[in-house]
């Protein structure tokens, strides 16, 4: 098959994928999340058989401890995130208020003569906020409620989510052989090594950064409940699940927590430079100790391509867009990168026949 034929069979089979997601992807959130949480379990699993479990007794035990940490969270976590969700939300009007207020002490002090002109800017925005809320809040109801279909979702991620990840798990390695098997025996060695460097990028990503994001999220959590902030367990947690977008999640809890700090605490200067001193922590812990020991520079994407593409597979295709916009963006940068290198090597570049890339490696790693 020329090269030419090659690219335009990958290009359409990438093409039918995209048209399937895109049709399915109401459908597809509980096979996508049981895959990624297979995908991060994985490791687990093989080092369960290498302590002398065989493959059947390793799914059963892990899915059964992930059931029982899911019911946990459930039963424990859930109630109390709820209730403070709700209390925010009833509570932000008035918050808002009392937040309009400091903002309005501290200009009065401060501005002098030119507070007038403050005070009218500041009250068009508190106003156009005030006014816009209500819509605000039931477009984001009827949005998760209409392309979510939030019930169906809830009880097929309950349902069909933990079969999943049972026979993923169990049937990972036999899978693995047989794609293996299915690889064109001339470019096999190529396409191996760019599916072991996807599946370095990937696995960086959802098994490093996301156990970063859980540690980020009970560090800020337990840091902002101990200082007494409101919400502070809700905000905390929430700090950490966006962590997976660089800075963007940091700088969300951040805002939010000093914001909630003022409103609460003001005159009171000492918990809000707590609140500023465990974000500026936290950030220090991640950047110096967590992100380089657990994640390292195996994911090799730029934030800024990292945040378009979770834009772009979010708009796309919603929550399943989600799940999948990083493990699609590490592929295409492995990919882009394997073809620039061919092409710095080739005639097209050099002007004179180049060396051909020949990559190296066996198997992907799982």
């Amino acid at each position: 098959m020329k090269a030419e034929r090659q690219v335009l069979f990958w290009m359409g089979a990438a093409l039918v994928l995209i048209l399937a997601i895109g049709l399915l992807r109401d459908i597809l959130l509980p096979f996508v999340a049981g895959m990624v949480i297979a995908y991060f379990l994985n490791p687990l699993a093989g080092m369960l058989e290498r302590l002398g479990f065989s493959r059947l007794w390793a799914s059963i035990l892990i899915l059964l401890v992930a059931i029982a940490a899911f019911v946990a969270l459930v039963v424990f976590v859930v109630p109390v995130l709820a209730t403070q969700a709700q209390q925010l939300a009833l509570a932000l009007p008035d918050e808002v208020a009392r937040l309009r207020e400091v903002i309005d002490q501290w200009a009065r002090q401060r501005l002098g003569t030119r507070y007038p002109e403050f005070e009218a800017g500041i009250a068009r925005a508190f106003n156009s906020l005030s006014e816009n809320w209500a819509g605000l809040a039931s477009w984001l109801a009827t949005t998760l409620w209409d392309q979510s279909r939030a019930v169906v979702n809830f009880f097929s991620l309950l349902l069909v989510t933990p079969l999943v990840v049972f026979y993923m798990l169990l049937d990972w390695d036999p899978m693995l052989e047989k794609i293996n098997g299915w690889l064109p025996r001339t470019h096999a060695p190529a396409i191996r090594q760019l599916a072991g460097d996807v599946n370095d990028a990937v696995s960086a990503f959802i098994r490093g950064q996301g156990t970063v994001c859980l540690i980020l999220g009970l560090f800020y959590a337990a840091g902002l409940s101990a200082i007494g902030l409101r919400y502070g367990l809700l905000v905390g947690l929430a700090t950490g699940l966006m962590a997976f977008v660089p800075f963007v999640g940091w700088a969300s809890g951040f805002i939010t927590s000093v914001t909630l700090a003022i409103v609460q605490f003001w005159p009171d200067a000492v918990p809000l430079l707590m609140v500023v001193g465990l974000f500026l922590a936290g950030q220090a812990f991640d950047a110096g100790f967590l992100s380089p020991s657990i994640v390292g520079s195996k994911i090799g994407l730029h934030p800024v391509w990292l945040i378009f593409a979770l834009f772009v597979f979010s708009y796309l295709f919603g929550f399943v867009g989600v799940l999948v916009a990083v493990p699609v963006a590490a592929a295409i940068g492995v990919l882009v990168r394997f073809a620039l290198k061919v092409y710095l090597g080739s005639a097209l570049y050099n002007g004179t026949p180049g060396a051909a890339v020949k990559p190296q490696g066996d198997t992907p790693n799982s």
